[in-house]
C-alpha cells in the first residue's frame, strides 16, 4: 500500500505522541547517552499549534501513523507544548524563513522514505504560502535526513532546557 499524507488533527494526538516517545527513545539512542536521550523527551515533542494552524501531516500507512511532521509560519524554531520559549509571532514570508517542526518516524518504519516524503511536503505548502527558505532544528539524529534534502547546517548549539544538555544542528535551505 502507498504512502498516504494528510493533514493531522487533535484526534491523532494520542497516537502520535505515542510514536514521538518510541522515536525519541530509540531513534536517538545510537546518537546521544541515556541521560541526553532522556532530557530530549522534556525539550522535544509536538507543539499543538501545528494542528490548529493546518500545517501538521500524518504520514499514514496500512492505515497506521507511521510518521509526521511539519512545518510552521509562526517564529518558534522547536520544542513542544511544554517547551520554554515559544513564540507565536507570524514570519514575514518576504525575509524570514517557514519552520520545518516536529518531524518523526516510528523507530519500525525509519529510513524508508517516510520523513523524506514529508519533509517534502512540508516544504512545498511552505512554498505555496509564499515561503522562498525554510530552517529546522536537526537532531543529530535527523540531520543525515536533512543534509541528504539538501540542508545545509547554519550553526551548532546546545540545548540547556533539560537537565542535561543535548546537541543539536540549526540548518537551512533555499526553496
Amino acid at each position: 500500500m502507498a504512502l498516504e499524507l494528510r493533514l493531522a488533527s487533535e484526534a491523532d494526538l494520542p497516537v502520535l505522541r505515542a510514536m514521538m516517545a518510541r522515536s525519541i527513545a530509540e531513534l536517538q539512542s545510537a546518537f546521544l547517552d541515556p541521560a541526553q536521550v532522556a532530557a530530549s523527551a522534556t525539550m522535544m515533542g509536538l507543539d499543538t499549534r501545528l494542528i490548529d494552524d493546518g500545517t501538521y501531516f500524518a504520514a499514514i500507512l496500512d492505515g497506521v501513523i507511521v510518521g509526521c511532521g511539519g512545518w510552521s509560519k509562526r517564529s518558534t524554531l522547536y520544542g513542544g507544548d511544554h517547551s520554554p520559549g515559544r513564540d507565536a509571532r507570524l514570519l514575514d514570508p518576504a525575509t524570514e524563513a517557514a519552520r520545518i517542526r516536529a518531524m518523526y518516524t516510528s523507530p519500525g518504519h525509519a529510513r524508508r522514505g517516510i520523513g523524506r516524503a514529508v519533509l517534502a511536503a512540508c516544504e512545498q505548502a511552505a512554498r505555496a504560502a509564499g515561503f522562498s527558505r525554510t530552517e529546522l532544528m536537526a537532531t543529530l539524529a535527523g540531520q543525515p535526513l536533512y543534509r541528504a534534502a539538501g540542508y545545509e547546517p547554519i550553526e551548532a548549539i546546545v540545548d540547556r532546557n533539560g537537565p542535561v544538555p543535548v546537541p543539536m544542528v540549526r540548518m537551512g535551505k533555499t526553496l
